[in-house]
């Protein structure tokens, strides 16, 4: 049974480094662009879970907010998108009060929340701050159990969960979220031994990088998992994660590809890959692509989410695009 996808067009807020702007005035500039982009047609608005800004976005001593805090915040002040972290770092927080948290941005919102969850990999952030940062193999176990406990947390009434890593003991999770099947969880990263069997035994969403093709691959892999496990892979909303940039002039698209490009530490003229770039038509014409390649909804960024005329050109673009 093919589900009613989870997000069509999301906003990442990657960034919180505005030209001009004070410390004190960083969230009345996110409020703005969270609003704009619901005006614009943006179903969904996603934080990074970073504490410490990563060098794909900026420099390490920029300001970056905490996502939960963030997203409780613009649960507030919106009134249609829906709201989650891509993705929370599992590492950072116990399980059952993750599924707490998100379940009261649930209520604040009004159904609105997701839980996207991964892993975790910025081994920086967790020494700074104290956390233990265990190998691969031990992380996706933890991931494992964590998104068990959540489910858990989000449907039953004091439940019970022992694993290697995670238990919980009858906790009681009041109010319940507003849906009763709970907070769909989006599970990020395409690990194709691990990671991919387990958004098709657990994930009600998934997450990809990469050109057409790649995507196109990782959706095989997942397909084959759903088939494994008996599962129909229709159920599970597949999303693609990059930058957008439009614009009538070559020169500004360049320009603003550059940077990109060096943000992201890629060879000369390599960010094309990274973003749905160009004007309106080439990027309508790229997100077909992608919709070929059998993705759901994409969630992107933006160089600069306070230019609200381009968020807008961003948000309309795609909308027609997935309208099409």
């Amino acid at each position: 049974m093919t589900r009613r996808p989870i997000t069509r067009v999301g906003l990442q807020f990657s960034g919180y480094s505005f030209a001009g702007v004070p410390d004190q005035k960083l969230f009345e500039h996110v409020v703005d662009a969270a609003r704009a982009a619901e005006n614009a047609g943006f179903d969904s608005l996603w934080t990074m879970d970073h504490l410490h800004q990563i060098a794909s976005v900026g420099s390490q001593d920029e300001p970056i907010l905490e996502a939960y805090t963030t997203i409780a915040a613009l649960a507030a002040v919106t009134s249609a998108a829906r709201l989650g972290v891509l993705v929370t770092a599992c590492g950072f927080r116990n399980p059952a009060l993750l599924a707490k948290m998100v379940t009261t941005i649930d209520i604040i919102s009004g159904g609105r929340a997701i839980l996207g969850i991964g892993a975790g990999w910025h081994e920086e952030e967790y020494r700074a701050y104290g956390l233990s940062f265990p190998p691969p193999r031990q992380r996706l176990a933890e991931l494992d159990e964590a998104v068990r406990i959540c489910r858990a947390m989000f449907t039953e009434y004091a439940p019970k969960f022992s694993g290697t890593y995670h238990s919980i003991d009858e906790p009681l999770n009041i109010p319940r979220p507003i849906n009763p099947d709970g907070p769909p969880i989006l599970i990020g990263g395409g690990g194709e031994r691990v990671l991919i069997p387990l958004i098709a035994r657990l994930g009600d969403a998934c997450n990809f990088f990469g050109g057409p093709a790649t995507v196109r691959h990782k959706i095989e892999v997942l397909e084959r998992a759903c088939a494994a496990v008996g599962r129909d892979s229709g159920e599970i909303t597949r999303t693609w994660l990059g930058h957008a940039i439009i614009t009538e002039s070559e020169w500004e698209l360049q320009e603003s590809l550059d940077r990109l490009g060096t943000l992201l530490n890629l060879p000369p003229n390599a960010a094309r890959g990274f973003a749905l770039c160009g004007t309106r038509k080439e990027v309508r014409r790229q997100v077909a692509e992608y919709r070929k390649s059998g993705v759901d909804g994409f969630i992107l960024a933006v160089l600069d989410p306070t230019d609200l005329a381009h968020l807008h050109s961003v948000g309309t673009t795609l909308r027609e695009a997935m309208d099409d």
